[in-house]
């Protein structure tokens, strides 16, 4: 975001401003001093008619006198800063209230920080692992919890989050690290392997078996 320009006291008859914009923290400022802002995007013409007059309105209605002539210009109109806010600045998708500071992307949408939240458990999430469902944003714990397929070692959700291996045989997986001998403990991992009812078991610790 750009500076922002305000003029205080009186017009000159002829300004020319370079073109910038206003930054919402600019605007939430201006309101927390109960002050109208004036931002130029370019020349503003019949100024001395303007300070003559000394009476300004907002282009969304004349309930919004400023009697001050601080102004917000933008595309060739005049704003207070509330009216100006109401009508440009962005909104989050979920409270659609109006983003100020720390809001994330999502989906390219905008958020508040604190407005993006587990689906399930509305933790934030913002600087967390997550994923989505259905277009609806959970917390890695949640996912596993609601979702994800079980460990048949372990027991405990596989997410997959974050590029964690898992193996698949049949209608069984298996965490990376829990894919091991039932008998000896060995990985079982790239290797060949024979199943013994619910358990799997090495070659080697199969053929003591069979003796």
């Amino acid at each position: 975001m750009g500076d922002v320009d305000v003029l205080s006291t009186r017009f000159k008859s002829r300004l020319h401003l370079q073109s910038k914009t206003i930054g919402a923290d600019r605007i939430k400022r201006a309101k927390e001093n109960n002050e109208d802002i004036a931002v130029l995007s370019m020349f503003l013409p019949n100024a001395s008619a303007r300070e003559e007059n000394r009476s300004f309105y907002c282009t969304l209605g004349d309930h919004c006198r400023l009697g001050d002539p601080k102004l917000t210009k933008a595309e060739q109109e005049i704003y207070c800063a509330s009216c100006y806010e109401e009508k440009f600045a962005t909104r989050c998708i979920k409270c659609n209230k109006v983003i100020t500071s720390g809001g994330v992307t999502y989906k390219n949408e905008p958020w508040h920080r604190e407005c993006f939240t587990c689906t399930h458990c509305n933790i934030i999430l913002a600087g967390q692992r997550f994923t989505s469902r259905d277009e609806k944003p959970y917390c890695a714990e949640c996912f596993g919890e609601l979702f994800a397929k079980r460990c048949t070692s372990c027991v405990k959700p596989i997410t997959g989050i974050g590029g964690t291996r898992f193996i698949s045989f049949e209608d069984r997986h298996w965490h990376h690290d829990c894919f091991v001998c039932a008998s000896c403990k060995t990985t079982l991992v790239g290797r060949g392997f024979i199943t013994d009812g619910p358990d799997i078991i090495c070659p080697e610790c199969a053929k003591q078996k069979l003796m």
